[in-house]
């Protein structure tokens, strides 16, 4: 049955299908002893106990980030932060660090790959090892020019992480004696790199999206990424290069280990697929530097002033259309071609199943058009982003609610301890405890002034007078989000598990919208293998096929720039 329930605005709130199990008038379970049981299920039971001890932490801090966002809120900073976000993304950096090997600054680019490489992959290991939520909404309302990245965990910020491992090295690199820069131009590029940092540690903050321990933890990662960067990066280059292929070797199966003992996350976060994408930059950077430095090119200079700004521009573009292109055709290609030779691999036993993946022999053939990552985003997508920013919410949406699977059971674990704590056996009031999603939908009064309020509306309201709140009054809004659970289901490998139904609030859009929280898309065993032979390509085609190409292209070759 579908049904669909108009808006106090006017607008239509989406089709919510509803499950003939949960139409029944039944007791809905409420799934704050369920949530709890989902990472019991899901978790080794060392990792649980480390995780539950963790947990108290981020329940903590909550209200406090909710008071300071509240206090700090407005338009022109809920812009400016969700805007500058995007430069700790690995997306960005994917985008633009191909170029530091286009225009002579190989020697730092490859130190930039190696810290975000190894940011990347060890906050999402922390994450996916601890797999806590980030800080509730409600209280906190989340900023951001991302879908993907509420759906990660919160510990810890992947952002903070890369922003100050960036500025440290560089800060480093400024400091070094060698450094040519003259002492103003080192001052002002220093205190450009510290409020860099500060920026995007603090919008983490500022946003909703992690929370004080989060943005600590993910920049002493940052900064002991970038020491170890700056202390000992050129000497393992020296040595992968004045050794033969058995070193690299070595190095390249170092990296595979790791990512096959990247932990099982308890729900299906996009850590393990930003890891692998990282990874495969890093094989295939370590590859081509290898054997660019040995070849009769490594010793071509750059001079900007030799080659002219419309060259190098022109160096630029063509090196960003080959990357992409490579994508373009390469992922397609490996979709459709990986499935027999894994189905063949099985046939021997030598398959490693990780959860969420469907193995080749459970299916025939792969979606093309399939997204297999958020690190780079399609050539599709680019007019859509282009139109996103240049909207009236410059590309940022501003949602309060729960907005992933760990959301919502951190959501409905917290409610089940603030009912024990009250010792009361019925729900909170506010709560709102549903029999079927057509109940949620539907509004419902209130026993104080006999108008209901949803949850967004609530923390709306507690935010906009924020000089007369203290942070316990946004603990109270703990726990508050729309979330309800139907009775389990069992699914195909014999487990239980619910239904789970959420409210979210787009405060731009001033609409509340309920929505059942699918279970994630299939995802195919090929798909590791893809991303990571995809972006492999991309690191070996960005330091040194494209830069060897240019040398046969007329007007964009530097060779004779070459001391004799």
């Amino acid at each position: 049955m579908n049904t669909s329930h108009s808006h106090a605005n006017g607008g239509a709130l989406p089709v919510i299908k509803i499950d003939t199990a949960i139409e029944k008038k039944e007791q809905v379970v409420d799934a704050g002893l369920q949530s709890l049981d989902h990472y019991k299920r899901a978790l080794p039971k060392w990792r649980y106990n480390l995780r539950q001890q963790a947990l108290p932490l981020v329940r903590w801090e909550t209200p406090y980030l909710a008071w300071l966002q509240a206090t700090l809120r407005s338009p022109t900073l809920d812009s400016y932060f969700a805007i500058t976000a995007n430069l700790g993304t690995h997306t960005f950096f994917m985008i633009g660090l191909p170029i530091m090997f286009w225009c002579g600054n190989a020697s730092f680019g490859k130190g930039l790959v190696h810290m975000l490489a190894a940011g990347v992959f060890f906050t999402g290991f922390v994450k996916d090892f601890f797999s806590l939520p980030r800080p509730l909404s409600p209280p906190l309302h989340r900023i951001t020019m991302s879908g993907s990245a509420a759906l990660e965990y919160g510990f810890p910020s992947t952002h903070s992480a890369n922003a100050v491992s960036v500025a440290v090295y560089g800060i480093l690199c400024l400091h070094d004696p060698d450094n040519p820069l003259q002492p103003s131009t080192r001052s002002a590029l220093e205190a450009l790199a510290y409020f860099y940092a500060i920026s995007i540690v603090f919008g983490r903050l500022y946003c909703g999206m992690h929370g004080f321990f989060d943005v600590i933890v993910g920049s002493v990662m940052g900064a002991l990424i970038s020491l170890t960067e700056y202390h000992y990066g050129a000497a393992l280059n020296n040595y992968l290069l004045e050794n033969s292929w058995t070193s690299l070797s070595a190095v390249l199966l170092l990296i595979i280990v790791l990512i096959r003992v990247h932990p099982e996350p308890a729900d299906d976060c996009p850590c393990f697929d930003d890891s692998v994408a990282f990874a495969g930059v890093m094989i295939g950077l370590e590859i081509g530097t290898w054997r660019f430095g040995r070849s009769s090119f490594a010793d071509i200079p750059f001079d900007l002033n030799a080659l002219g700004w419309p060259a190098v521009i022109l160096r630029i573009l063509f090196g960003v259309l080959l990357i992409f292109a490579w994508r373009e055709v390469a992922k397609p290609s490996l979709l459709r071609g990986l499935p027999h030779l894994f189905r063949l691999i099985e046939t021997w036993g030598l398959s490693l199943p990780r959860r969420f993946f469907m193995p080749a022999s459970e299916y025939k053939k792969i979606p093309l058009r399939l997204r297999v990552d958020n690190v780079m985003p399609n050539v599709s997508d680019l007019p859509g982003l282009i139109t996103a920013v240049r909207g009236p919410g410059r590309g940022r949406s501003v949602s309060v609610g729960p907005q992933s699977a760990a959301d919502a059971y951190e959501t409905l674990a917290y409610r089940e301890r603030r009912r024990r704590e009250s010792g009361s056996v019925g729900s909170k009031p506010g709560l709102r405890n549903k029999a079927s999603a057509q109940d949620m939908a539907t509004p419902q009064e209130d026993d104080n002034n006999g108008s209901y309020m949803s949850p967004a509306a609530r923390s709306s309201a507690v935010s906009s007078s924020p000089l007369h709140q203290k942070p316990s009054d946004f603990e109270k809004l703990m726990g508050e989000g729309t979330v309800i659970v139907s009775p389990a289901e069992i699914d195909g490998n014999g487990d239980a598990e619910p239904v789970v139904y959420i409210g979210s609030q787009d405060e731009l859009g001033h609409k509340e919208v309920f929505s059942k929280l699918v279970k994630p898309r299939v995802r195919y065993d090929v798909e590791v293998v893809t991303k990571l032979v995809v972006y492999c390509g991309i690191g070996w085609l960005a330091v040194e096929i494209i830069p060897v190409l240019y040398e046969f292209i007329p007007g964009l070759s530097a060779g004779h720039l070459r001391v004799a």
